[in-house]
């Protein structure tokens, strides 16, 4: 069990975590959702404890343990995720409003 303030220290880390790095990606590749579409990648590694490559090799057993997985993921772990997921949507918004009122990042 995991207690409240390192759940709320969690939720707020990822979301600047993903803020931050998604901001940096979408100024410097000019893609507003890149990371709000890379972020599932992202969790799947996070999660999982499998190989990349099983993937590739044996996707009739990996996939359906990677849902497994996240399946049996607690309550705490799926809020702590999804502020991570809110803050690379939010970062995409950011970069589009701010392209919007003219600012040019690179």
């Amino acid at each position: 069990m995991i207690s409240l303030p390192v759940v709320l220290i969690s939720v707020v880390l990822f979301f600047v975590l993903f803020f931050g790095i998604g901001f940096l990606l979408n100024m410097l590749l000019r893609m507003s959702w890149i990371m709000a579409l890379i972020y599932p990648i992202v969790c799947a590694f996070i999660i999982n404890d499998q190989k990349l490559i099983d993937f590739v090799r044996t996707p009739l057993e990996s996939f359906p343990n990677l849902i497994v997985k996240f399946g049996s993921l607690a309550a705490a772990d799926v809020l702590i995720l999804t502020s991570g997921l809110i803050g690379a949507v939010m970062s995409g918004i950011a970069i589009k409003s701010l392209r919007k009122r003219g600012y040019q990042m690179f």
